[in-house]
């Protein structure tokens, strides 16, 4: 679709009866904008893990998706619970609550669907989410980033703190830039 007629989209709190959209919207994501970064391998070893939904945040109501008219063409969120990133399915998961006192809330699971990608969509989901979290208490933010997301997040005011890898349930490793603001 030309900008020039871009639809109007809206940012609401993502529903459990959408988890199944949801993931569909994410793997295209991850497939179609992450291939400059990552080898279709390591893409599809983090579909369901590392890249996925985590209802935790669907519960708390801090897990956004964007509607185009009728169509989910983004989604993601911000946490106050410990686990960094990843679906349900994470290695690890840690949803004892975060104190906002002293942590960052976390920024969580930003996709966009690839026909709706840099058009400011990922921009007004960090703006809801900051919006919440510091009605909340928070005052400082967390992110994992991945490579393709790190300059996007750059320009939101997030700096890089470190660069790991995460393993993956196929035994690879993906890299990935953990990012605090």
């Amino acid at each position: 679709m030309p900008d020039n007629q871009r639809m109007i989209w809206n940012v609401r709190k993502a529903r459990l009866e959408e988890i199944e959209i949801l993931e569909e919207l994410i793997a295209r994501s991850v497939m179609a904008l992450q291939g400059h970064d990552y080898t279709i391998e390591q893409r599809e070893g983090a579909l369901g893990t590392v890249f996925g939904v985590d209802r935790q945040l669907i519960h708390d109501g801090t897990y956004y998706a964007v509607e185009a008219g009728t169509e989910i063409v983004a989604c993601g969120g911000w946490s106050r619970r410990k686990t960094l990133f990843g679906s349900d399915a994470i290695a690890g998961k840690n949803d004892s609550e975060l104190n906002p006192e002293q942590d960052a809330a976390r920024i969580r699971a930003f996709f966009v669907d690839p026909g709706w990608a840099r058009r400011g969509i990922g921009s007004r989901i960090i703006e809801v989410c900051e919006a919440a979290a510091r009605a909340c208490g928070f005052k400082r933010f967390e992110l994992v980033a991945t490579l393709t997301g790190e300059p996007f997040y750059r320009t939101m005011g997030f700096e890089a703190m470190e660069r790991y890898t995460t393993l993956l349930p196929n035994g690879l490793h993906l890299p990935v830039v953990h990012g605090q603001a």
